[in-house]
């Protein structure tokens, strides 16, 4: 994860143009944000520790969900439909954690 306002601005770089301002096209503008080549990693994915904080409070969070769902089975009640979609819920929001941690795309576009 990330934020755009965490990450060092760029200046805007512009092509100098070749010719005289006679030319009828402008210089082309290349976005900050944008990518360059295929090598250059992007904004978001790169930083370690954005990473395992989420994904590491996302299975927190999705654990214990998951643990207010199973307190009143302990306790001897049986499990109703909202409990089994409350305990669904919360073992889908820690596998969201484990995947923002594994980050399995950014491994796959990796060079070198």
């Amino acid at each position: 994860m990330g934020s755009f306002f965490s990450q060092p601005l760029e200046p805007v770089k512009v092509v100098a143009p070749t010719e005289a301002a006679s030319s009828a096209k402008p210089a082309p503008v290349t976005a900050p944000g944008a990518q360059t080549s295929p090598a250059e990693a992007p904004l978001f994915n790169n930083c370690w520790s954005c990473r395992v904080l989420s994904g590491s409070g996302l299975i927190g969070a999705g654990g214990y969900v998951y643990w207010v769902a199973r307190k009143p089975m302990k306790l001897g009640y049986p499990p109703g439909p909202g409990t089994i979609v409350q305990m669904v819920f919360g073992i889908s929001i820690a596998c969201w954690g484990v995947v923002i941690l594994s980050d399995p795309k950014g491994k796959a576009f990796r060079v070198g």
